[in-house]
């Protein structure tokens, strides 16, 4: 009775109008340039950020963004902090600072996901075997659950000195917990008359559809809102052990809510044949009412909302009879529970607003704001979408401007979308997973103010994770309170990676190659060194990242790394944690340092890290000139350093401080000549490089001018 892949969707491309295809999976086409030239604005002109399809596990993409749209949600994680090194509130707030994609290495660490089997092996993903529907609705129930726990906890001690735990989780129940939480009284009733009553907290609710008779074909008219009570309000027949009788009965369980969450959010459990023909034969029967309705009553012209000057303004039309085809579920719900009544569920003319006296009594009105569909398609194994509609609260925030807008979400495609296609359910092709309905103005009783909870302390001395590694072997020196910087210092940057996962390419017919999926790197090694001062030239930072992934490549001639040098059992290195060196720079980046090294903005993509261009010095482009080749950073040191760096294997301090030295020479060749200077010499540097092939002259290397173990002068590296 399973929805089969091949029976209840679209099984040939043509079948997709031009409208349909912005559902399905969008794939990135990869160049020389891996991503550098990929025109995202293609697909993506609204402010908001969009998310990459290919990490693993990136079927959650959409829902990270609903919760990224959910302000509440978002300030408390992004106020959230503790000393677990994988916690998915942490990443989460990571995430929504930055909206990029450290989160999912974090949840594949979690074995609460994997036991409900979560985590898709890559060939589940790519031969589209996984089943997006279930496996969605169970990731909606898992991180409500997930988030929940890891922001109840009680306050502890903080694995990052100084660091203050946030008052939302330090009192036994979270954000969470208000937001979606609804107490819920359960009762078994055997036949014995013995009854057990349990109360419990319930973050989401799963629809239950009646069930049909065998002889009769013909399904019956429901309306939603009474679907639901009955959902809500569960009642079922089932086995259940009785203390009374000793033994098993047939039981009569029922479930009532004390209380009204603030979002209602439901699992539509659309997972099969049977259950897809009973959205369609509903949305039928709401597309008939709909049109006697407007036969009945004349359609009035109405001003179309004013969006923010980004939106698509061709797609905000008036919603006609028509577009409500294949529409179930109201834009509004009102909700109420009573002594007398229990909880009472009805459909509610958008827009509209309740009276002072039903306010008075409890009453609540529910607006849907987020619905995701399982988008069936035979050749890809479907995809996973969001519609989201983004509220007031935000787009007062980033546009002061009072708007509420729909969105389609579909990993980096995002284009407004009128509430009619938002709420459109025609289950050929397009099946119900996931709707979140939330309670009208429920913002106002929520804190929205971030504090950032990263401190200082974070760049002080800390243990190192490798159990070899000795105070004798350090290759830094962390910062006194003295030193801490300030916003425009400068700090060099090197990092060093290695390969989790290896590049899939095909080869075309003419030869070339076309990357299917770029190869999956992971930061291994971190070096910052002082940019200013007495110390100038000292490294602060020279981390290297432990991780429980198995890496492919260790790239030893371009990082250095060598394996057991991320092992915390055998590594002589000074070993931490990818959470805390993430930290570590986030703090940097939120004081205003301007970070100078060669390549940077390649690394940041990797370390997943966005910092502002002003923030930035990279010497790949202070020493370029325009439609010419990127010159390596071991060419321009020999060239105007006079320094053979990089002799062997790459070393990330001596790379870091190479970056600073050669910032300073373009300072001194500006002033010196401005850029009339700066061409000129640009112009030598590339006819040497041609000339050399681009090839450093062999020399004795052993100079003394490469990165011994104890720290060189910082004199070793000014120009001769």
């Amino acid at each position: 009775n399973t929805l089969p892949s091949d029976t209840h969707n679209c099984t040939t491309y043509h079948t997709f109008t031009k409208n349909m295809k912005t559902w399905l999976k969008v794939t990135i086409k990869y160049s020389k340039l891996g991503l550098e030239d990929f025109d995202f604005k293609h697909y993506n002109r609204t402010l908001f950020a969009g998310l990459e399809p290919h990490i693993p596990n990136a079927y959650c993409n959409c829902m990270i963004q609903v919760l990224y749209f959910l302000e509440p949600i978002r300030c408390l994680v992004q106020n959230h902090l503790c000393q677990k090194e994988f916690c998915l509130a942490c990443e989460l707030g990571f995430l929504f600072h930055m909206l990029d994609l450290n989160f999912l290495r974090a949840f594949r660490t979690i074995p609460e996901a994997s036991a409900l089997g979560l985590i898709l092996a890559d060939s589940d993903e790519q031969t589209g075997k996984a089943r997006l529907g279930r496996l969605i609705q169970s990731w909606n129930r898992f991180i409500l659950t997930q988030l929940h726990q890891e922001t109840q906890e009680q306050e502890g001690p903080q694995a990052y000195r100084g660091a203050s735990s946030s008052a939302l989780g330090s009192s036994g129940e979270s954000v969470i917990g208000r937001q979606f939480g609804c107490e819920v009284e359960n009762s078994s009733l055997c036949r014995c008359g013995k009854e057990t009553v349990r109360s419990s907290l319930t973050l989401l609710f799963t629809m239950h559809y009646p069930e049909q008779n065998s002889l009769d074909k013909t399904i019956k008219e429901y309306d939603f809102a009474e679907i639901l009570k009955k959902s809500i309000c569960l009642e079922q027949s089932t086995q259940a052990w009785c203390e009374n009788c000793e033994k098993y009965q047939p039981t009569v369980q029922t479930r009532n809510i004390r209380c009204l969450p603030d979002v209602l959010v439901i699992n539509c459990e659309v997972n099969s044949v049977k259950e897809a023909e009973f959205w369609k034969a509903q949305a039928e029967y709401a597309f008939i009412k709909a049109k006697k309705k407007e036969e009945m009553e004349p359609r009035k012209p109405k001003e179309p909302p004013q969006p923010p000057e980004w939106c698509l303004e061709e797609e905000l039309v008036n919603t006609r009879v028509e577009d409500l085809r294949h529409i179930w579920i109201p834009l509004t719900l009102k909700m109420s529970i009573s002594k007398s009544q229990g909880l009472e569920i009805s459909s509610w003319p958008e827009g509209e607003e309740l009276s002072s006296t039903e306010e008075a009594e409890g009453t609540s009105l529910y607006d849907l704001v987020v619905t995701v569909p399982h988008v069936l398609d035979a050749r890809t194994g479907g995809n996973l979408v969001a519609h989201i509609k983004v509220g007031e609260t935000y787009h007062i925030r980033k546009e002061g401007v009072t708007h509420q807008q729909w969105y389609l979400f579909n990993d980096f495609l995002i284009e407004p979308i009128d509430k009619a296609e938002a709420a459109q359910f025609d289950v050929n092709w397009k099946l119900p997973a996931i709707l979140y309905y939330a309670k009208r103005n429920y913002h106002s009783k929520y804190d929205l103010r971030i504090k950032n909870p990263i401190e200082t302390s974070v760049l002080l001395t800390e243990a190192s994770l490798a159990r070899k590694q000795r105070k004798s072997h350090a290759t830094f020196i962390p910062l006194m309170v003295s030193e801490m910087p300030q916003a425009g210092d400068l700090v060099g940057l090197d990092a060093e990676f290695v390969t989790l996962n290896q590049e899939e390419a095909e080869l075309r017919s003419d030869g070339t190659k076309s990357t299917i999926k770029p190869s999956q790197m992971s930061v291994a090694r971190i070096t910052c060194v002082r940019g200013q001062g007495p110390n100038e030239g000292v490294p602060f930072i020279d981390d290297y990242i432990s991780t429980q992934e198995q890496v492919v490549d260790y790239l030893t001639q371009y990082s250095g790394i060598k394996p057991g040098d991320l092992d915390a059992k055998i590594s002589s290195k000074h070993l931490t944690t990818l959470k805390s060196i993430y930290l570590k720079l986030r703090f940097l980046i939120d004081t205003g340092v301007r970070f100078v090294g060669h390549g940077l903005q390649k690394d940041f993509r990797v370390i997943n890290l966005l910092v502002l261009k002003d923030q930035v010095v990279d010497t790949v482009y202070l020493f370029h000139m325009p439609r010419k080749r990127m010159i390596s950073l071991c060419f321009l040191a020999w060239y105007f350093l006079d320094l053979n760096i990089q002799g062997e294997t790459h070393d990330s301090i001596e790379d870091a401080r190479t970056a600073l030295a050669l910032y300073r020479k373009y300072l001194e060749l500006s002033r010196g000549g401005g850029n009339d200077e700066v061409r000129k010499v640009l112009k030598g540097l590339y006819e040497k490089g041609r000339k050399l092939d681009w090839k450093v002259p062999d020399c004795d290397t052993g100079d003394g001018q490469g990165s011994p173990k104890i720290f060189p002068s910082v004199m070793g590296l000014k120009s001769a």
